[in-house]
């Protein structure tokens, strides 16, 4: 088992090497942060110089420096304090600028560097997340460590500059009175490490709650209309207090031991504190240190260790930052397991498909598809029918490399899959679904949304072709209409060709169906089917279906079941072979015998 000392270090260390391209910024937000500490504990000193003055006059501290009399040497002093209060001021103004700029710009490098790597990850990975959880690491997490960057940071280099300063001049000034007065900082210090170290696993369940609570709004959000047809509202309104009192709970635990850190810095500071009240007072009295010094000790150790009582909260915002910075380094140190080595960028595709001995399997190792053995001419058209679960929708998933199967081999115009570049090859494929994903924006866009750069009369044409024309010139605002979350100010018949147009807009040699017309009225149907039998024109066309009615003109029909391809052949042979095709149409089309 590792260390524990390592395993804290660990995130830290990490996102320092993830931000060395900020390293200049780092150091001069740095900079400042000390800068403006060193004339922060400078109006101290200054304290202690006044009272030597008042005190001694003519044979004060100043004298040696040429300033003889009194009143010009009050008047010194106060100029020296307008400078510090100014550089000061400058220098906070600084460190305020370069250490939010920097969390601003970081935090949006970590969310656009973990987006674009998720982006990329396999769909297998997507189906064990929950999508809420995935946002809050994007979203929340990231805000954990820009809290720390705006604040906590600069607090912990100004503690450190603290305690180098400050003991420098105690120990020039009186190294009894350093030596008694620095005593409590390593307990405090030691307090820090050991706090932290029960706090870290505390912290990693604050944020897996807090995972788990967003996935939670965020389901029964996009899942409202189904909770209310069920009248649910109780139900989900139980689940999410549970999941916030969960959350809670779990803060509850972190606060509590952070808390207790609260009232061990305050004890060690009392003994520092009356340490150097009470030794150098004595001192002073004897005769032995000079008041203007005992005045700077007193005052500097208010300075050192009074700050240090907002180290217990600077400990608890980094343990929460680092709590989250494991997550998100966690997301970009997912692995994919689809290979994207392939540089195959033809400058075109004909479109044959070879499939040979392909097995897949899911990763719960669930057997899905068993030594398929299928080909597609180029421009042709083949379909796949059978119960449901018995591996259609996978095989397109295959072809789009959504997955990689687990033996056999994938070709396209006799060539590996696995050999052409990845994005090239998605390119070249064009999936309409029956679950239509429709993005929060106008029908324009979400037909573009496969090629931004197309004109207008390119993506009014793609509408025409799939018969969307008609209802999108009927809508509000036409083809500027918003069609909301998911679409879900359309139909779903209106979905369903909006998602056709945008697959012939893109113009792929390769067009997936899978039940594009399933969810569908009949007259929808037939719409859909009278454009496909344009749009599938030149191009090969893999479609899956449970109306059997949608494939009687495909060249080539695979009936599955179990994994397995049970039969193929034309529509024409495979009801002459009174197999399970046959039996499937007598069903649908009415025609089987009582």
């Amino acid at each position: 088992m590792s260390e524990p000392v390592p395993q804290l270090q660990a995130p830290l260390l990490r996102l320092l090497r993830y931000a060395r391209g900020y390293r200049r910024r780092v150091w001069a937000a740095s900079a400042c942060s000390v800068i403006n500490k060193l004339f922060d504990i400078a109006p101290e000193i200054l304290i202690g110089v006044a009272i030597d003055v008042v005190v001694r006059g003519q044979e004060s501290f100043l004298a040696a420096f040429g300033v003889v009399d009194p009143s010009q040497q009050i008047f010194v002093l106060g100029g020296l304090t307008l400078l510090i209060w100014a550089g000061e001021s400058l220098f906070e103004y600084l460190y305020l600028l370069l250490w939010r700029g920097l969390a601003q710009d970081l935090q949006h490098d970590l969310r656009v560097d973990g987006f674009a790597h998720l982006s990329q990850l396999d769909l297998a990975y997507f189906e064990d997340q929950r999508g809420g959880n995935l946002v809050a690491i994007l979203n929340d997490d990231i805000n954990q460590l820009e809290r720390f960057l705006n604040g906590g940071a600069n607090t912990l280099i100004q503690v450190a500059t603290t305690l180098v300063a400050v003991g420098g001049v105690f120990f020039a000034i009186s190294p009894l009175i350093a030596l008694l007065a620095f005593t409590p900082i390593p307990v405090i210090v030691w307090g820090a490490f050991y706090f932290q170290r029960r706090a870290q696993p505390l912290y990693a369940q604050v944020r897996e709650r807090a995972g788990q609570l967003a996935a939670r709004l965020a389901n029964a959000i996009s899942g409202i209309a189904t909770i209310k047809s069920y009248t649910r509202e109780r139900f989900e309104l139980d689940e999410l207090s549970t999941e916030s009192r969960a959350y809670c709970d779990a803060n509850s635990r972190a606060i509590r031991i952070s808390s207790a850190f609260i009232p061990l810095i305050r004890m060690a500071i009392l003994a520092g504190f009356l340490a150097t009240l009470i030794i150098g007072g004595l001192q002073t009295l004897k005769g032995e240190l000079n008041v203007g010094l005992y005045g700077v000790l007193v005052f500097l150790t208010q300075r050192l260790l009074w700050p240090l009582t907002g180290l217990a909260e600077t400990v608890d915002l980094y343990e929460r930052a680092m709590a989250s910075t494991r997550r998100v380094l966690g997301l970009l140190d997912t692995q994919r397991s689809i290979s994207r080595d392939g540089e195959r960028r033809p400058a075109t595709l004909r479109g044959e498909i070879v499939m040979h001995g392909v097995d897949f399997a899911y990763a719960d190792g669930r057997p899905v598809l068993r030594e398929v053995d299928l080909q597609v001419s180029a421009g042709g058209t083949l379909a796949l029918v059978g119960s449901t679960g018995s591996g259609k929708s996978s095989l397109l998933k295959l072809l789009l490399r959504f997955y990689a199967p687990s033996a056999g081999r994938i070709e396209l115009d006799g060539v590996a899959i696995e050999e052409f570049d990845l994005h090239w090859l998605r390119r070249q494929i064009g999936l309409v679904s029956q679950d239509v994903f429709l993005f929060d924006g106008t029908v324009e866009e979400n037909i573009a949304y496969g090629r931004p750069d197309a004109g207008p009369e390119e993506i009014r044409r793609a509408a025409r072709l799939s018969e969307a024309h008609g209802f999108i010139s009927a809508l509000p605002q036409g083809y500027q209409t918003r069609v909301g979350e998911r679409g879900q100010k359309l139909s779903g018949g209106q979905r369903q060709r909006l998602a056709l147009a945008r697959a012939v807009l893109k113009d792929p040699p390769i067009l997936l169906l899978d039940e594009a017309t399933s969810a569908v009225d009949n007259e929808t149907e037939a719409a859909i089917q009278r454009s496909l039998k344009q749009i599938c024109v030149g191009r090969t066309t893999v479609m899956v279906a449970h109306r059997l009615s949608t494939v009687v003109h495909a060249d080539q029909i695979l009936v599955v079941e179990a994994g397995r391809i049970a039969e193929r052949g034309t529509h024409a042979e495979l009801l002459q072979s009174s197999g399970v095709y046959a039996a499937l149409w007598a069903v649908q089309t009415g025609s089987a015998s009582g």
